[in-house]
């Protein structure tokens, strides 16, 4: 292979999931983080070469230079992958520059950052028809009584920007329940910078989820796609996937299929529905642009995303696929697995009996490969490290009170 794969993040499963999908078709796989530290993903026997570069929000075009001059070396331009949103957010702030050097699916810039916010990911659903949750601008001079009127509690008070979000309160919603903690929470997001709209929460529960990925290629035409359905996720109700099964639904392809190809889009993209479980209709719920949590369970599934736009963008295109039946798989990320299931039988939402019969099936893991074992070592002595660092801080600060 020519061309060489450049993935962006390689601290976190879904980075690891890119470079096995890429280096089982010995494609010379690069990795570039800001740390070696926590980075279990270079440790994979497909990860050819790791390099370590500028951070990409401390010093983004410290990165961007870093990259180009990578880039320059090389007989043949990279094919460009990043595997985390605030990756995703530096590639489209600088996608002509890179453009010149390496091969993205995405060619309009801007529209990365169009599909990932909320505000204006809002904005597009309406314009092309599709079902969002009701959703008011928490500078709406009459929000809260358009909230008890309209939206009723309890609500979820959202991020437009949910990189940042995340970064900042380490959860992905604040789920509120009266006025003042609306109050609080919008007082919250202003505090910070950070814009928030409030949402209807639609009912149904976390299996209520569903997922439509796709990989649209240079014309903006679906050409790869599989639909799956949330089981469990982590933090419970509004959280990532951890336990996610595929299932065949068509209406998903009906939905999401036209409206990504409605706004141009290219390249793979996951869009998370949720289903009332009043009306059966399905709800826009966001958008990632970049390679899921679900990766390895679509790969697993018959679909390898990262191979087909390796392929399409060096010019040998893979024949259109879909999965239209079931095949019974379910991803797997066990260590925040067990975390959620804490918290579902906890308040009842599951009991011990359910979440026990669930793990009989055949599964696509997170991190674990018998062909691969490194890094799930590597991510283990990560888990130890940071477990024993708390430890030991907490027996620190319990020596330095019995001092005091």
């Amino acid at each position: 292979m020519k061309n060489k794969a450049v993935v962006l993040g390689a601290n976190y499963y879904i980075g690891l999931s890119v470079i096995r999908c890429l280096g089982v078709h010995g494609i010379p796989v690069v990795t570039v983080d800001y740390q070696r530290k926590g980075s279990y993903g270079i440790h994979s026997k497909y990860c050819t070469e790791s390099l370590i570069g500028p951070h990409y929000k401390e010093d983004p075009e410290g990165l961007l230079y870093f990259l180009i001059e990578y880039a320059k070396k090389q007989s043949s331009p990279p094919v460009l992958f990043p595997c985390a949103d605030p990756y995703v957010e530096f590639v489209d702030t600088y996608l002509p520059e890179l453009r010149k050097y390496f091969l993205i699916p995405q060619t309009e810039q801007g529209l990365y950052t169009k599909v990932m916010k909320k505000g204006t990911l809002h904005e597009l659903a309406i314009a092309h028809q599709v079902r969002v949750p009701e959703t008011v601008p928490m500078n709406d001079p009459d929000l809260i009584n358009k909230i008890r009127e309209f939206i009723k509690y309890p609500c979820l008070v959202k991020p437009v920007d949910s990189p940042a979000f995340v970064s900042r309160f380490r959860k992905k919603v604040f789920k509120v329940y009266n006025d003042e903690e609306l109050i609080a929470s919008i007082n919250a997001a202003k505090e910070a910078n950070l814009e928030v709209v409030v949402q209807r929460i639609i009912p149904g529960f976390d299996d209520h989820m569903y997922t439509f990925d796709a990989y649209l290629n240079q014309d903006a035409k679906v050409t790869h796609w599989v639909t799956c359905q949330k089981l469990r996720q982590y933090p419970i109700n509004f959280g990532a996937s951890v336990y996610t099964q595929q299932k065949y639904v068509p209406e998903l392809f009906d939905i999401g299929a036209r409206f990504l190809e409605s706004i141009g889009y290219k390249g793979f993209a996951e869009i998370e529905f949720k289903k009332d479980a009043q009306t059966g209709q399905y709800y826009l719920i966001e958008i990632n642009v970049r390679t899921t949590n679900l990766n390895s369970l679509l790969y697993k599934a018959g679909i390898n995303m990262p191979y087909v736009a390796y392929r399409e963008l060096t010019g040998q295109p893979l024949e259109p696929k879909a999965i239209t039946y079931d095949t019974n798989l379910v991803f797997w990320y066990a260590f925040e697995d067990f975390l959620a299931v804490r918290d579902y039988i906890k308040t009842k939402q599951l009991t011990v009996q359910q979440v026990f019969l669930s793990y009989f099936r055949p599964k696509a893991y997170a991190i674990w490969d018998w062909k691969d074992l490194k890094p799930a070592f590597a991510f283990l002595y990560k888990i130890l490290g940071q477990a024993l660092g708390k430890v030991f801080k907490g027996r620190r600060q319990e020596v330095k009170n019995t001092r005091d």
